[in-house]
Protein backbone atom coordinates (compact mmCIF):
# COMPACT_ATOMS: atom_id res chain seq x y z
CA UNK A 1 0.00 0.00 0.00
CA UNK A 2 0.88 3.66 -0.65
CA UNK A 3 2.36 6.20 2.05
CA UNK A 4 -0.81 7.78 2.89
CA UNK A 5 -2.87 3.85 3.05
CA UNK A 6 -0.36 3.15 5.47
CA UNK A 7 -0.66 5.86 7.05
CA UNK A 8 -4.62 6.16 7.76
CA UNK A 9 -4.40 1.99 8.42
CA UNK A 10 -1.91 2.98 11.20
CA UNK A 11 -3.96 5.98 12.24
CA UNK A 12 -1.10 8.52 11.57
CA UNK A 13 0.29 10.51 8.70
CA UNK A 14 2.81 10.12 6.17
CA UNK A 15 4.79 12.37 7.55
CA UNK A 16 4.91 10.50 10.89
CA UNK A 17 5.96 7.33 8.48
CA UNK A 18 8.76 9.00 6.61
CA UNK A 19 10.13 10.50 10.26
CA UNK A 20 9.61 7.12 12.01
CA UNK A 21 12.05 6.12 8.81
CA UNK A 22 14.53 8.46 9.12
CA UNK A 23 14.52 8.01 13.05
CA UNK A 24 15.19 4.24 12.09
CA UNK A 25 12.40 3.37 13.59
CA UNK A 26 10.52 2.08 10.68
CA UNK A 27 12.71 -0.03 8.07
CA UNK A 28 12.83 1.61 4.59
CA UNK A 29 10.13 0.43 2.91
CA UNK A 30 10.41 -1.04 -0.81
CA UNK A 31 9.67 1.69 -3.28
CA UNK A 32 7.80 1.29 -6.90
CA UNK A 33 8.98 1.60 -10.12
CA UNK A 34 8.77 5.40 -9.86
CA UNK A 35 9.76 5.94 -6.42
CA UNK A 36 6.97 5.97 -4.32
CA UNK A 37 7.53 3.92 -1.10
CA UNK A 38 4.79 0.83 -0.76
CA UNK A 39 4.48 -0.50 2.51
CA UNK A 40 3.29 -4.17 3.85
CA UNK A 41 0.50 -5.51 6.65
CA UNK A 42 3.92 -5.93 8.76
CA UNK A 43 4.98 -2.07 8.51
CA UNK A 44 1.16 -0.60 10.04
CA UNK A 45 1.49 -3.13 12.79
CA UNK A 46 5.29 -1.89 13.51
CA UNK A 47 3.28 1.50 13.47
CA UNK A 48 0.76 0.93 15.90
CA UNK A 49 3.27 -0.46 18.07
CA UNK A 50 5.35 2.75 18.29
CA UNK A 51 2.45 5.11 18.70
CA UNK A 52 1.44 3.08 21.86
CA UNK A 53 4.80 2.73 23.57
CA UNK A 54 5.15 6.67 22.48
CA UNK A 55 1.93 7.17 23.74
CA UNK A 56 3.17 5.57 26.98
CA UNK A 57 5.12 8.13 27.34
CA UNK A 58 8.42 6.94 25.83
CA UNK A 59 10.16 8.82 23.35
CA UNK A 60 11.51 8.60 19.55
CA UNK A 61 14.75 8.56 21.35
CA UNK A 62 13.68 5.72 23.38
CA UNK A 63 12.77 3.74 20.88
CA UNK A 64 15.60 4.39 18.32
CA UNK A 65 17.67 3.00 20.73
CA UNK A 66 15.87 -0.59 20.95
CA UNK A 67 14.26 -0.71 17.12
CA UNK A 68 15.73 -3.73 16.55
CA UNK A 69 13.41 -5.09 19.11
CA UNK A 70 10.14 -3.60 18.23
CA UNK A 71 8.92 -6.53 16.04
CA UNK A 72 8.82 -8.38 19.07
CA UNK A 73 6.02 -6.46 20.66
CA UNK A 74 4.00 -6.23 17.01
CA UNK A 75 3.74 -10.10 16.90
CA UNK A 76 0.67 -11.50 17.80
CA UNK A 77 0.73 -12.19 20.58
CA UNK A 78 3.06 -10.04 21.24
CA UNK A 79 6.37 -11.42 22.47
CA UNK A 80 9.18 -10.02 25.70
CA UNK A 81 11.68 -7.92 24.02
CA UNK A 82 13.94 -9.76 26.53
CA UNK A 83 14.82 -13.31 26.28
CA UNK A 84 14.04 -15.31 29.18
CA UNK A 85 15.39 -13.81 32.31
CA UNK A 86 17.25 -11.24 29.79
CA UNK A 87 17.68 -7.45 31.82
CA UNK A 88 20.47 -6.43 30.07
CA UNK A 89 21.27 -3.03 27.86
CA UNK A 90 20.01 -4.58 24.93
CA UNK A 91 16.22 -5.05 26.22
CA UNK A 92 13.51 -2.52 26.72
CA UNK A 93 14.08 -2.59 31.04
CA UNK A 94 16.96 0.09 31.34
CA UNK A 95 14.95 2.78 28.99
CA UNK A 96 11.63 1.91 31.02
CA UNK A 97 13.58 2.54 33.97
CA UNK A 98 14.85 6.03 33.11
CA UNK A 99 11.75 7.37 31.76
CA UNK A 100 10.12 6.42 35.15
CA UNK A 101 12.45 7.60 37.16
CA UNK A 102 11.61 11.17 34.44
CA UNK A 103 8.12 10.69 34.63
CA UNK A 104 8.89 10.71 38.79
CA UNK A 105 11.38 13.71 39.08
CA UNK A 106 8.39 15.85 37.03
CA UNK A 107 5.65 14.51 38.99
CA UNK A 108 7.39 15.41 42.31
CA UNK A 109 8.41 19.19 40.67
CA UNK A 110 5.04 19.85 39.56
CA UNK A 111 3.54 18.79 43.47
CA UNK A 112 6.42 21.08 44.77
CA UNK A 113 5.03 23.51 42.52
CA UNK A 114 1.53 22.84 43.18
CA UNK A 115 1.82 23.29 46.89
CA UNK A 116 3.81 26.48 46.80
CA UNK A 117 0.92 27.98 44.66
CA UNK A 118 -1.55 26.61 47.34
CA UNK A 119 -0.04 28.17 49.97
CA UNK A 120 0.18 31.50 48.26
CA UNK A 121 -3.46 31.15 47.42
CA UNK A 122 -4.00 30.52 51.21
CA UNK A 123 -2.56 32.84 52.15
CA UNK A 124 -4.94 35.27 51.00
CA UNK A 125 -2.52 37.07 47.85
Amino acid sequence: MRIGDAAAAAGTTPRALRFYEQRGLLPPPTRTASGQREYGPEAVTRVRVIRALLALGLTVDDLASRSHRLDLLAEDPPRSCATTGEVGPETFAPVVEQRLAALDAEIARLTRLREGLARHTATGA
